[in-house]
């Protein structure tokens, strides 16, 4: 590994920046992004699934239309829907390109390459080139991918912006046992358990941790017996009832607070790497990992891993 300061640092102090030019797109988007009432499906693969997952339970939740996320290569062939969102940070993996070559229905394509495959295949792709990367890893794209899609919603969140901006100025502070756990479980309700989901990669990714997420009322049926002292259990968004005295009886160390789950994973971000430089890895470049997927016979050559 290269002792300069990894492009993944830059990128998650970016992430305010951008989410607040995000939000600030997401009105002008309305013939783009999906209508209220319409049923729409949202596609991904690895951490543009978890946005899917958050995003769907989200529109649900905020009474929008029934609304399926899936891993692209487990779209479900044959199954109408009024709209189907892809998430693609390259815009060049196979499985995403796949679906939108399957379905019927209109597609909206959310990427960072205004040039990608992916791009090219819609008439107006929703193009957040200021959230690109050049890390493997993903960070800025997806949480500026999930913020504008929140912010569709017509859900304030000026206050998710000065959140994330706070937990950088203050450097992201943990308490030690959390931050030296060997072991992480993350936990969300909702649609939080997405960024659950997104927060247990991130960790696994760069720093090569055993990690596991749930939903919250979940954990407690068979999950918890992994819980003890050296491990940590990270809840993103409120605790359910009575769920933090079943935690704090295993002595595993329990992390909470009043942070929105996307300022949270800041935090999660930002330890990733901390433990990653800690282990000598490389944060950038996670092994077996490149930055999309693509297959062969569509868009090129084979290759391994991928962050989409």
């Amino acid at each position: 590994m290269t002792s300069q300061r990894p492009h993944v640092v830059d990128e998650i102090h970016r992430q305010p920046d951008s989410w607040a030019t995000a939000l600030g797109l997401a009105g002008d988007l309305g013939g783009v992004l999906p209508r209220p009432g319409e049923r729409v499906a949202v596609v991904g693969c690895g951490t543009s699934w978890f946005v899917a997952i958050a995003y769907a339970a989200l529109r649900e939740a905020a009474g929008a239309g029934e609304t399926d996320a899936f891993a692209a290569s487990g779209f479900p062939d044959g199954r109408r829907y009024d709209r189907v969102v892809v998430v693609s940070r390259s815009g060049t993996t196979t499985e995403v390109l796949r679906v939108v070559e399957r379905t019927a229905a209109p597609v909206t394509v959310l990427t960072a390459v205004a040039d990608s495959l992916l791009a090219a295949a819609v008439a107006d792709p929703v193009v957040l080139a200021f959230a690109d990367e050049r890390s493997v890893v993903q960070t800025v794209f997806a949480t500026t991918a999930l913020m504008l899609l929140r912010g569709s919603l017509g859900t304030p969140l000026d206050h998710v912006v000065d959140q994330a901006r706070q937990v950088l100025d203050t450097g992201a502070a943990l308490p030690a046992e959390v931050g030296a756990a060997g072991q992480f479980t993350f936990l969300g309700s909702g649609w939080a358990y997405g960024v659950a989901l997104e927060a247990g990669l991130k960790m696994r990714e760069s720093a090569q941790l055993w990690t596991e997420a749930y939903p919250q009322l979940e954990y407690r049926h068979g999950p918890i017996s992994i819980a003890q002292p050296g491990r940590a259990v990270w809840i993103l968004g409120r605790p359910a009832p009575g769920i933090t005295d079943d935690i704090a009886a295993t002595g595993a160390a329990l992390l909470t607070g009043d942070l929105d789950p996307v300022a949270d994973l800041v935090r999660v971000q930002s330890l990733a790497v901390r433990r990653a430089l800690a282990a000598g890895l490389d944060p950038d470049r996670p092994r077996s990992l490149t930055r999309s997927v693509v297959l062969d016979g569509v868009g090129g050559a084979g290759s391994a891993g991928g962050a989409a």
